[in-house]
């Protein structure tokens, strides 16, 4: 097995495993992302990905989660592991860009994205204790 790996077995799949992570995660946000995090009891982290319909149509929402899986699957070295990550596009971000939100979506680099990631993690890890 690839030391960065994304197998199921590191995904967020039902929907019940949403629900958890939102109603006992913690969650934190910038500019761009929205992060929900939640301590499981699996050994190793896990990611999911939310991207509603006021980001694009579907080639937008993909390269998004595109974009989010492929930062989590980069830097599962930097991140604690057994916690569930839930992690969507931050609200803002679809409404007050000037350009619109196909086109702010459009725009999002892979740095910016996991440049993103990365601090919301550190964000909450600390707000946990």
């Amino acid at each position: 097995m690839k030391r960065f790996s994304f197998a199921k077995n590191k995904r967020l799949v039902s929907n019940v495993q949403f629900k958890e992570v939102l109603a006992r995660g913690q969650r934190v946000s910038d500019g761009l992302l929205t992060l929900y995090m939640a301590q499981n009891d699996c050994g190793h982290s896990r990611l999911g990905v939310s991207v509603g319909k006021s980001c694009g149509g579907a080639v937008a929402r993909n390269r998004i989660k595109r974009l989010l899986r492929e930062a989590f699957r980069q830097s599962q070295d930097r991140i604690p592991a057994d916690f569930d990550y839930l992690l969507m596009i931050s609200r803002s971000r679809t409404r007050t860009d000037k350009s619109g939100p196909k086109e702010a979506i459009r725009q999002l680099t892979f740095e910016q994205v996991r440049t993103s990631f990365l601090t919301l993690v550190n964000t909450a890890f600390r707000k946990m204790g």
